[in-house]
């Protein structure tokens, strides 16, 4: 992007543009969002940067009016399939945190000092400050929303040390985590009618929290996405799939709630996500708010990045509408369902399986090898099988289910945040029982590819590389039965 559109877009304080890239005032030493609402910079005060960690390392502070640490992710990390798409990914998904930048680089099939490099390079941050970034962000939301301890926090996040943890703090948000922390009870009112709706100039944020929360209630999320959002396709699609035991959706149409366990890194959770009444971010950014329950608050950054890839969070629904709309066959449907998503999977190996034998197959295999919760949460018992336990509980019977399994466990096919597309659809087709049609639904949801399209059908090349959007529109538009 060249510095004439990103300063057109500061000038403006254009959404459209929050998290695809953040700008920095150097006479301020601050950094925010394209639509922070701050008096405007003059052009030559103005440096642009791809990512908020890379502004971080040129020595800016976040904005605490925009909070831009805090901004939807960018889409194009999920549209591309290099290696930088999909070490952001990765990256996202806690894998650094987790298994360092070495585990990050076995993932990607390169050294770690290629993968520095071309991060480097490309955007202005290596793997170990983009998720330094990522832990500052997630340090905050648990001092705003959460009682726990500062100490607690600190490991929480993902932080090595305490010291770690309040140097961070203080290079990001010119404070001190007591300080962050008190300036979220200060304006906990007005962040709360934020929340709720109101007329106020709270904003949406990739994973923001309300303050109000606290540990027994569970984390209470913002989940912010840019331009319209059509919340009711995406949730009737939900509904229709729900594995029983595993996921619900509860509510009337405009106000329904989709449940889900999960099973995460370090432990397990659940998940609930509010369907917002339609027309409440028909034109502007918005947000879907959530509430996250986890045995373990290490894996909080991991859950949010797979809800949000479930709901299709970090679109870019402008450009996708842009390409399709432009279309003769998808224009009227464009313009009836502006910001359509295509929904990806909040645990990709078990939408796999479920591709494979079926909603209730998968809910059988839930209740017979998954892991029983505590206490059932409504319809909510079971969090679904690892591959291992599924590997090794169907090694005697094989079949199908076992082989996928068995592929999932020993690596020979990756469905995580940073597989290579190509080859896991190689894998896939490779395995007895998959037919074209299961493997197109894989790649689109477990493996959230934007540019699928069904076997044989005639897709024009001119919705390139917006296929899945194109597939979502035209199901939407069929008559329901």
């Amino acid at each position: 992007m060249d510095e004439e559109t990103g300063y057109g877009a500061v000038r403006s304080r254009d959404a459209r543009f929050d998290g695809a890239f953040f700008f920095a005032v150097r006479t301020t030493g601050i950094y925010c969002r394209p639509s922070c609402p701050a008096v405007t910079p003059k052009r030559e005060n103005v440096r642009y940067y791809a990512t908020a960690a890379a502004a971080q390392g040129s020595g800016f502070r976040a904005c605490r009016r925009c909070r831009p640490d805090a901004a939807p992710g960018s889409a194009e990390w999920n549209v591309r399939a290099d290696v930088v798409g999909r070490a952001m990914r990765m990256i996202g998904d806690g894998v650094v945190d987790r298994e360092g930048v070495a585990g990050l680089a076995v993932r990607l099939g390169y050294s770690a000092r290629q993968v520095q490099r071309q991060l480097t390079a490309e955007l202005g941050a290596g793997p170990v400050a983009l998720a330094r970034a990522q832990r500052a962000h997630t340090a905050r939301v648990l001092l705003q929303t959460t009682a726990l301890p500062v100490t607690e926090i600190a490991f929480a996040a993902g932080f090595a040390s305490v010291r770690q943890f309040n140097d961070t703090i203080r290079t990001v948000y010119a404070t001190t985590p007591t300080g962050l922390r008190a300036t979220a009870h200060r304006s906990g009112a007005h962040r709360s009618g934020a929340h709720r709706g109101g007329a106020t100039r709270g904003r949406a944020d990739r994973g923001d929290a309300c303050p109000s929360a606290t540990p027994s209630a569970g984390i209470t999320l913002r989940l912010a996405h840019r331009g319209p959002y059509q919340a009711a396709a995406v949730f009737d699609l939900l509904g229709a799939g729900a594995v029983p035991g595993v996921e619900e959706v509860t509510g009337a149409p405009g106000s329904r709630t989709y449940r889900r366990t999960l099973r995460l890194p370090y432990g397990t959770g659940t998940a609930a996500v509010g369907e917002r009444p339609a027309g409440a971010s028909a034109h502007g950014s918005g947000w879907l708010d959530a509430r996250l329950h986890l045995t373990d608050l290490r894996d909080l950054t991991t859950a949010v990045q797979r809800l949000r890839r479930l709901f299709d969070l970090d679109a870019d629904p402008y450009a996708v509408d842009e390409r399709l709309g432009a279309d003769p066959r998808l224009a009227p449907l464009v313009r009836a369902r502006p910001g359509l998503r295509s929904p990806g999977a909040a645990d990709p190996e078990e939408l796999a399986v479920r591709a494979l034998v079926g909603r209730d197959g998968a809910a059988r295999l839930a209740r017979t090898y998954g892991k029983a919760l505590d206490r059932p949460s409504g319809t909510l018992t079971h969090v679904f099988p690892a591959p291992v336990l599924l590997a090794e509980s169907l090694a005697e019977s094989g079949g199908p289910v076992g082989a996928l399994a068995a592929a999932l466990a020993d690596g020979s096919l990756r469905l995580d945040p940073g597989a290579d597309r190509e080859v896991a659809r190689a894998a896939l087709l490779a395995l007895p029982g998959l037919d074209a049609g299961a493997v197109a639904v894989i790649r689109t949801r477990a493996l959230g590819d934007p540019d699928v399209a069904p076997p044989g059908a005639p897709v024009p090349d001119a919705w390139r590389p917006w296929r899945s959007y194109a597939v979502q529109h035209l199901a939407a538009a069929r008559p329901k039965p």
